[in-house]
């Protein structure tokens, strides 16, 4: 079941930029490997998966909303967090939803499959892989950290990720160690 693997490296690489006590959101969950990892760090976690047993799972770590969120209403209207976390998840329609929830000051940290991840396996459907810039392009308005769009190795497979910081509302200039002090 997915969410049962260790955290991705991705978020494990980044998750040094979530400010200390940040409320998280853990978008398509699973049984909630990140949201375990971004709770022993001290953040208030909370997710989101349409799939009851994986939410069952992932309780174990702060709540979980069960919702299809692709055909339902976004469960968190009007809400916005420190950190917004979507791995191996992508459906276009709700990324300006993902986006306009992440906080002033917060981050989105965000990996999935990317067009060319046909050739190697699954996904293979072109809804479920982003085109080239894709990413870029749904985060304009944040400040990109990190962008990484190509192949990699063990496993095989297409990828696409960032890494976007909303600016705070006293932030003249931010900086953002790409390394964890």
């Amino acid at each position: 079941m997915h969410g049962t693997e260790n955290p991705s490296a991705w978020v494990q690489r980044w998750a040094h930029l979530i400010a200390p006590g940040s409320t998280v959101l853990d978008v398509a969950c699973g049984a909630g490997r990140h949201m375990r990892f971004l709770a022993s760090r001290g953040h208030r976690v909370t997710g989101v998966d349409r799939n009851p047993e994986a939410v069952a799972m992932a309780q174990a770590s702060g709540p979980v909303i069960c919702a299809d969120i692709e055909n339902g209403p976004w469960p968190f209207a009007g809400q916005t967090f420190g950190c917004v976390v979507v791995t191996h998840y992508l459906w276009r329609d709700l990324l300006p939803t993902l986006v306009g929830s992440v906080a002033p000051g917060g981050v989105l940290i965000y990996e999935t499959f990317a067009a060319g991840n046909e050739s190697v396996g699954k996904p293979s459907r072109p809804d479920f892989l982003l085109q080239s810039g894709e990413l870029l392009k749904a985060t304009v308005g944040l400040r990109t950290v990190a962008y990484e769009d190509g192949f990699e190795s063990s496993p095989d497979r297409f990828v696409q990720r960032i890494v976007a910081v909303r600016a705070g509302p006293s932030d003249d200039i931010e900086r953002w160690p790409l390394q964890a002090a």
